[in-house]
């Protein structure tokens, strides 16, 4: 191994542990956004910024695979809608009325749900040791949700926020199943990019329509920021860095990162913004991030989880 690798191997490992702080990026603009700039217009800026760049990356592979992706043109709308419309202003409007860990922990159940879809959707077989992790995770996200008052659920105040983010989280396994389920020749930087498109075009009305509601949006550079910080840094740097890292680490090492958003998404929520984790959240923590490495840990669910998760760097 010569040193030139050894570097990488050096600068890989040390970049890795920013990838979760990129992703974290996203969950702190969420809740900066109320009164800046509404959850649609800032979907539409965050995946148009990073979609433009895409495309310029992409351009030529796009437009010599052109007749195949027109053939398949309503993928990458439902994949838009999903990854960038749902689990993009979903995210946003549900951090209206929830706090940035609530996002973190019940985000971070996406794994179990995929493998759940896994087992239903493609076939794959579920062990006891799946099993166990997903009846670990979900129970895990409705203590968070319900805020550890199980013997007094009548008097629990929902969070329509939280509901929100459940629907995202949802829509993100329903995103990384489909893309498993519709193979596509292009590279991964082309296929995001025409995926990105189908976003835009799908967040384009709902922006419109919410540029017409008073209050959502005050037109300035303080809007402007959240949108560029949304796109660069959870979205081209954190996948820029997970792509190449794993090139390098190997998939199964570079994953470890997943587990690593709750405690970067509560450190900085509670730092940035004052919300400081409640036992709920410590209990939720403890039963989610278990239960995720049980499902995903399983030999029938490792690769499938390598595949699906290399853009959750776009998260």
């Amino acid at each position: 191994m010569t040193e030139s690798h050894h570097r990488e191997i050096r600068w890989a490992q040390a970049l890795l542990w920013l990838v979760p702080a990129l992703w974290t990026v996203n969950y702190i603009v969420a809740r900066k956004a109320p009164g800046v700039i509404g959850p649609y217009l800032l979907a539409l800026g965050r995946w148009a910024v990073a979609g433009f760049v895409l495309l310029v990356l992409a351009g030529p592979e796009l437009w010599r695979e052109r007749a195949a992706v027109l053939r398949v043109w309503w993928q990458y709308l439902i994949l838009g809608a999903l990854g960038m419309l749902v689990c993009g202003a979903w995210v946003y409007q549900g951090a209206r009325s929830t706090e940035a860990i609530n996002i973190a922990l019940i985000y971070a159940a996406s794994p179990v749900l995929i493998g759940l879809g896994s087992a239903w959707w493609l076939g794959e077989r579920l062990g006891l040791r799946q099993v166990l992790g997903v009846a670990l995770a979900l129970t895990g996200v409705f203590n968070v949700v319900v805020k550890g008052q199980w013997a007094q659920l009548g008097d629990v105040q929902f969070v329509p926020g939280d509901a929100w983010i459940v629907a995202a989280t949802v829509a993100w396994a329903a995103y990384a199943l489909l893309q498993k389920l519709w193979p596509s020749g292009l590279t991964a930087t082309a296929r995001l990019a025409a995926i990105c498109t189908g976003g835009v075009v799908t967040l384009l009305p709902f922006a419109i329509w919410e540029t017409t509601q008073p209050g959502l949006t005050q037109w300035g550079l303080p809007a402007l920021g959240l949108v560029l910080a949304a796109a660069i840094l959870p979205g081209l740097g954190a996948y820029w860095i997970y792509g190449w890292a794993q090139k390098i680490l190997g998939a199964s090492r570079v994953a470890v990162s997943l587990y690593l958003g709750p405690l970067y998404g509560g450190l900085a929520a509670w730092w940035l913004l004052g919300e400081a984790p409640g036992w709920h959240h410590l209990v939720g923590a403890a039963l989610i991030l278990p239960g995720v490495f049980l499902v995903t840990t399983g030999a029938a669910q490792s690769v499938r989880r390598v595949e699906l998760s290399v853009d959750r760097g776009l998260e």
